[in-house]
């Protein structure tokens, strides 16, 4: 590879829009007295406030949301790394949920996951 070619590659790889888009890799949810729990588990090459994981939402089978938990910083050390929220009301007849997550540069998408609720 011609060193100029090389030094490109590298230059694209520090780049913030490199680090692709945030995946939910494992989720699980609990029902409790207040509301439904899920500990979610995502996966993204955080690269520092420019690019990170900021964020992941529950999500109905019509796409409603029904709830988000907001990531307040980059996980740049921490990958994967997995975060809970509590209280998050299913509505009757809601026994599915979509978990996605997302990003600073590349808003939703990456890898879903699907929960069947019991």
């Amino acid at each position: 590879m011609r060193p100029t070619c090389l030094a490109l590659l590298i230059t694209l790889a520090a780049t913030p829009g490199f680090a692709g888009q945030a995946d939910v890799v494992a989720a699980e949810a609990s029902q409790g007295a207040a509301g439904w729990r899920f500990d979610v588990t995502v996966r993204h090459a955080d690269t520092g406030w420019d690019h990170y994981a900021d964020g992941w939402s529950v999500h109905a089978p019509d796409g409603t949301e029904l709830g988000h938990r907001k990531l307040m910083h980059p996980h740049v050390n921490e990958q994967p790394f997995t975060r809970s929220l509590s209280g998050v009301r299913i509505p009757d007849g809601v026994d599915r949920v979509t978990i996605r997550a997302h990003d600073s540069v590349h808003g939703w998408g990456g890898a879903e996951v699907v929960l069947e609720l019991r």
